[in-house]
C-alpha cells in the first residue's frame, strides 16, 4: 500500500484486524525523531517496525466550516448527527442514513465510521445549527522492537506509515527484560542473554568479573542460587567481605574486642551473659564508678535505667571468691571508655555453617583452614575477621559465553541491568562458581548495605565525652595501687546503687545491634604513671633535675619510698590471669 499519515491510517483502520505491523516511512523525519509519549522518550527513525495492538478513541474535535471554531467532544456525547445535505454537490433526499435503516441521526461513534466512508459535514442540533467536520484523536498501543514497556501514540502524531502486515509475519519483537525480572522466570533457565545496558548502581564487587558487564557482552544464565551469605570484615584494616554458605574453609573462634562499655553493651544477647576481662585500666568517677584494673573479670549482664540515665550490669570476680559468690555489682555508664576482651576457651575448628547455627552474630573467627577449591583464598591472610549478620538474597549463576566453564553470580536486586534473551543454545554443563565463595565488597557498598540490614536505621550511639584539658600547674597525684583500689571499691560497695532494690533503677530498652555502630573512638594516649597503673591524663613534663648532688640521706628516704617487692608481685598474678583466660 502507499505510505499514509499516521493519522489517515488509524481513522481508516478497523480494529477487528489488529494487530497490524507499521513501517515508518520517509517524509517530513529524514533521520528520525524523538517525541515525549506518555512521559517517555521514544524515537522512531525511518525504517522502525510498529506493531498495533489497540485503538482507543480520545475525543473528537468538531469544527465549524463557517466560523473556523473547534470544540472538543467527549467520547460519551449522547448527541446525533444529521448529513449537512445543502453542503453536499449532489445532495440525496433527508431521511435515514443509506445502511442504518429506521434512524434519522446517528451517534458520535457511527458518525465517525461514516466519516470513514464518506468525508461531508454533518450537523448536530445538540450542538448549533451549522454544519461540523469531524476530526478524531486516538491513542494507539503499540509495540517497539527492543523496548521493554509498549508505547501509547496519539493517531495525530506527524509521521507517514505503510502496512507490511503481510511481509512481517517472521519478524519477532524482542522486549528487553531486567535482570531482576529474570528472577521470577526460572522456567526459560538456562538462556542465553545479550546486554543492552550496563548496571547503573555503583560498583559492588571489587571482581574481575563486574566491569565485563556492559553493552554487547553476552551471558549465559544457568539457574538461581538460593545459598545465603554473610557480612565479614577484617578488624585490622578496613576491607570487607561476602562469604557464600559454599564456603569450604575452617573457622576457630577469636575472642572479640571491645572498645569501651558502649560496644560491650551493644554485643549482648537478650537473656545471656558476656564474660570478659579488662585489658586496660580505667579511672573510676567519684563514688559511684569503681576503677578497673588489667585483668579484672567481668561479666556484663543486662541494661538498667539508674535515674535518668542507661548502664551496664556488671558482676566483677576476683579470685579470693568462691563459686557461690556473686561477685561485687558495677553499673558501668555507657560512656566510660576502656578495653574488655571475651573469654574464649574453645580449640575445635568449624565450617561456616557450623559458626552460623551454633554462634550468635557477629562473633570474632580466624581462618585456620582455608577454602582449597580457591586458588588463592584471602580470608587467610587475616588475624582475625568479624562476622556481623547473615544475609539471604536471590542470586543468579552466569557466565560469559566466550567462557562458559567460568561461572559466577550475579545478585540482581543489587546488581540489575537490562538485557535481552536470544534463542541460541546453552552449554549444557552447569560452571564453576569457586570464585563467588568470597567475593570482596567496596566500602561505599558495605555501608550501604548496614543501612539495609534490619535495625540499620538506628541512630548511633552517643560518643563519649572529651576529657577537660589538664593545666600545667596542676600537680599529678599518684595513683594507690590496684589492691587499694578493689578494697576501697569494695568499701564503698554499700554506696552504689543496688538495682535489685532500688525504686529508680529498672531495665532499659535494648541497644541498637553492633553492626550500626560507628567507627571505634580512639582511646586516648596512655602514659605510665604508678606500678601496673595507666592514666589517659596528658603526661606533663618532668620537673628540672638540680645539678646539685643528691645527699645520702636523700638517696636512702628515696629507696624506702619504693617497695620493688610489691611489683613483681602485682605483674606477676596479672600475667597469672591472662594466662588462665587465654590458654592457647
Amino acid at each position: 500500500m502507499e505510505p499514509l499519515s499516521f493519522q489517515e491510517y488509524i481513522c481508516s483502520l478497523d480494529p477487528t484486524t489488529l494487530p497490524r505491523i507499521l513501517r515508518i516511512c520517509s517524509g517530513v523525519y529524514f533521520q528520525g525523531s524523538v517525541y515525549e509519549i506518555s512521559g517517555n522518550e521514544c524515537c522512531l527513525s525511518t525504517g522502525d517496525l510498529l506493531k498495533i495492538t489497540a485503538v482507543t478513541l480520545q475525543k473528537v474535535v468538531c469544527e465549524n466550516v463557517h466560523t473556523g471554531q473547534t470544540t472538543e467532544l467527549l467520547p460519551t456525547f449522547k448527541g446525533l448527527f444529521q448529513p449537512a445535505l445543502d453542503l453536499v454537490p449532489s445532495p440525496t433526499p433527508q431521511g435515514p442514513f443509506p445502511g442504518v435503516s429506521g434512524k434519522k441521526g446517528l451517534t458520535l461513534h457511527q458518525a465517525l465510521a461514516w466519516r470513514g466512508r464518506q468525508t461531508q459535514p454533518l450537523r448536530c442540533p445538540t450542538i448549533g445549527p451549522h454544519a461540523l467536520l469531524l476530526s478524531p484523536v486516538y491513542e494507539v498501543q503499540a509495540t517497539m522492537n527492543l523496548r521493554r514497556d509498549e508505547v501509547k501514540i496519539p493517531s495525530t502524531l506527524e509521521v507517514d506509515v505503510e502496512d507490511v502486515t503481510e511481509e512481517s509475519q517472521d519478524v519477532h519483537f524482542s522486549r528487553p527484560l531486567l535482570l531482576s525480572e529474570v528472577l521470577g522466570m526460572e522456567e526459560v533457565l538456562p538462556t542465553q542473554a545479550e546486554i543492552l545496558e550496563g548496571p547503573h548502581s555503583a560498583t559492588i564487587f571489587e571482581s574481575a568479573w563486574v566491569p565485563r558487564l556492559r553493552k554487547g557482552q553476552r551471558l549465559q544464565i544457568h539457574s538461581c542460587s538460593h545459598t545465603w551469605r554473610v557480612l565479614a570484615s577484617a578488624r585490622s584494616g578496613t576491607r570487607r567481605f561476602l562469604l557464600s554458605s559454599a564456603y569450604q574453609g575452617r573457622f576457630r573462634r577469636r575472642p572479640r574486642q571491645f572498645a569501651g562499655v558502649q560496644e560491650l553493651a551493644a554485643s549482648l544477647q537478650p537473656g545471656q551473659q558476656l564474660h570478659v576481662v579488662v585489658m586496660q585500666d580505667c579511672e573510676g568517677r567519684e563514688d559511684d564508678v569503681p576503677p578497673l584494673s588489667v585483668g579484672d573479670r567481668l561479666e556484663a549482664r543486662q541494661l538498667l535505667l539508674a535515674g535518668t540515665s542507661t548502664r551496664l550490669l556488671c558482676l566483677r570476680h576476683s579470685e579470693e571468691e568462691g563459686e557461690e559468690e556473686e561477685g561485687e555489682e558495677l553499673l558501668l555508664p555507657l560512656d566510660l571508655g576502656g578495653s574488655f576482651v571475651e573469654e574464649v576457651c574453645d580449640s575445635k575448628k568449624y565450617r561456616l555453617t557450623e559458626l552460623v547455627e551454633l554462634l550468635p552474630l557477629p562473633c570474632d573467627v580466624r581462618v585456620v583452614a582455608t577454602d582449597p577449591a580457591l586458588e588463592r583464598d584471602v580470608l587467610g591472610s587475616f588475624p582475625a575477621l568479624r562476622l556481623e549478620a547473615r544475609i539471604t538474597q536471590p542470586f543468579l549463576v552466569s557466565s560469559f559465553c566466550e567462557e562458559p566453564d567460568k561461572g559466577f553470580e550475579i545478585p540482581p536486586q543489587w546488581l540489575d541491568l537490562s538485557l535481552v534473551l536470544t534463542e541460541e543454545p546453552v552449554h549444557s554443563q552447569a560452571p564453576s562458581t569457586h570464585c563467588s565463595h568470597v567475593e570482596e565488597l567496596t566500602e561505599a557498598f558495605y555501608y550501604k548495605l548496614l543501612a539495609q540490614l534490619p535495625g540499620g536505621s538506628a541512630p548511633p550511639p552517643p560518643r563519649p565525652p572529651k576529657p577537660k584539658a589538664a593545666s600545667r600547674d596542676v600537680q599529678v597525684q599518684p595513683r594507690p595501687a590496684p589492691e587499694q583500689d578493689r578494697a576501697r571499691s569494695r568499701g564503698k560497695r554499700s554506696q552504689v546503687p543496688r538495682p535489685t532494690t532500688s525504686s529508680q533503677t529498672r531495665l532499659a530498652q535494648p541497644l541498637p545491634p553492633p553492626l550500626v555502630l560507628p567507627q571505634k573512638v580512639k582511646s586516648l594516649t596512655t602514659h605510665r604513671s604508678t606500678p601496673n597503673e595507666y592514666s589517659p591524663r596528658p603526661h606533663l613534663p618532668a620537673a628540672p633535675r638540680s645539678r646539685k648532688a643528691r645527699s645520702d640521706t636523700d638517696m636512702e628516704r628515696s629507696s624506702d619510698e619504693h617497695d620493688y617487692e610489691v611489683i613483681e608481685e602485682d605483674i606477676q598474678k596479672t600475667i597469672k590471669k591472662i594466662q588462665t583466660v587465654f590458654p592457647f
